[in-house]
């Protein structure tokens, strides 16, 4: 995921920062303890549609505590200089804008409470106790009904995963995917290299092919052989993003980056009026939005309900 949010086009952070209001490292020393401090680890449109909601939550709320934003373009140093200030300083809040900066964070700061968004799973805050998230991923059976509402003729559907990074969540897709009356076909890939003998094996048996973030599997380097394999065999396939459906994917789910902002907010309005942070059970992103692919759907002889395609962010044909 985060190599995919690298395709996006960034923008400038000074101007959009500057139109929002946020104060970028100007209170004295003696405020400091009532801040909120963000570690922005990259500076994407989609972060700053985060930042944006967030912004946008805080001034409906009334919240008006200074608001500092670190822009750490991946940098690990930065990261650390900020959370060494935090700890010496104070803060009320700490809220951390990818995975990078969310690691550095929990692995500095356990006395305060800390808010993460733009990672994908829970895995990065598992060791905190006070810590919560806004997370980038769906719930499984959110994604396995959107792939039926695309498919409803699949009753047959793969998935590649690398079994060290994502053996958990394809056991329980499984459980859930029998519950929704799918049959999960499951094919481990170790490595980049054994990809093409694990499309070939389950092209042969399913309906639809399901993709997941998974760091050996789904990557802008292995984009290309998976998306000739699918429309060769004519197997619709689930992409992780607009990007992924653009490039040929029959749909995939997007999200809504200023309404996760938005959440971010009220989360905070949450821990400002003392309830903790560590209490507070990550969320997934709350609106689906998501892109459709009409030439795709075309070449696998596919008709889209119109409802589906008016519903989609994005149509490419």
């Amino acid at each position: 995921m985060r190599r995919l949010l690298h395709l996006v086009q960034s923008l400038g952070t000074g101007i959009i920062l500057g139109a929002l209001g946020f104060m970028l490292i100007a209170e004295p020393a003696s405020a400091e303890s009532g801040r909120i401090v963000i570690l922005n680890g990259q500076d994407l449109k989609p972060y700053q549609d985060v930042l944006a909601g967030l912004q946008q939550s805080l001034t409906k709320q009334g919240i008006t505590l200074s608001v500092e934003i670190h822009s750490l373009r991946g940098s690990l140093g930065k990261a650390q200089d900020v959370l060494r200030d935090v700890k010496q300083h104070g803060a009320r809040l700490v809220v951390t804008l990818g995975s990078a900066a969310t690691q550095a964070a929990v692995r500095e700061v356990s006395h305060l409470p800390i808010l993460a968004t733009m990672i994908v799973s829970a895995d990065d805050i598992h060791s905190a106790s006070n810590a919560t998230a806004v997370l980038l991923e769906y719930p499984l059976d959110t994604q396995l009904q959107w792939l039926r509402r695309m498919v409803p003729g699949a009753g047959t559907v793969g998935v590649l995963f690398n079994p060290k990074e994502n053996q958990t969540k394809v056991n329980s897709a499984m459980r859930i995917a029998q519950g929704a009356g799918l049959t999960l076909l499951t094919q481990a890939v170790d490595t980049p290299r054994a990809l093409p003998d694990a499309l070939e094996n389950l092209s042969r048996t399913v309906d639809a092919l399901w993709g997941i973030s998974d760091s050996v599997v789904m990557t802008p380097q292995t984009a290309e052989p998976i998306l000739l394999s699918t429309f060769r065999n004519k197997i619709p396939l689930a992409g992780l993003s607009t990007s992924w459906v653009k490039a040929g994917a029959l749909y995939a789910l997007d999200r809504d980056y200023v309404d996760i902002g938005i959440q971010c907010g009220e989360i905070v309005g949450k821990v400002l009026g003392g309830i903790g942070a560590g209490s507070l059970p990550p969320m997934h992103p709350r609106k689906v939005t998501y892109a459709v692919n009409l030439k795709t759907a075309g070449a696998m002889h596919l008709e889209l309900p119109q409802d589906l395609i008016q519903g989609a962010t994005q149509v490419f044909q």
